[in-house]
């Protein structure tokens, strides 16, 4: 079983899925995330940014500046989320004080 098919099964049993409207908070889904993306870095370089850009993901301030500063793919496939003060304060906080465009911490508080 892919991983797809792993979370689509999961949220198929979770009460959201029902019609109770329960969601889980900001706090956790950022703490998630973080998780996820660790472990896809982990066990591999991931997708360059401008690669991801193509894809049709729009990039946050930070990966938008990663893309101009030197270092060629090393530094476009590094993960900014891990040393941004947005998933810090996503972490910690339900509603963080955080209101750049198209930074996935900010999406959690909204969904």
């Amino acid at each position: 079983m892919n991983d797809d098919q792993f979370f689509t099964i999961l949220a198929a049993n979770t009460d959201a899925m029902h019609g109770t409207g329960e969601r889980a908070p900001a706090r956790v889904k950022s703490r998630l995330y973080s998780t996820l993306i660790a472990g896809q870095a982990a066990s591999g370089p991931l997708l360059s940014l401008p690669a991801t850009h193509a894809a049709g993901r729009p990039l946050c301030v930070f990966e938008n500046l990663l893309q101009v500063v030197p270092g060629g793919e090393r530094v476009t496939s590094m993960n900014p989320c891990r040393v941004c003060h947005a998933r810090v304060l996503a972490e910690h906080f339900e509603s963080p004080p955080i209101y750049w465009p198209h930074c996935p911490y900010v999406e959690f508080r909204r969904r």
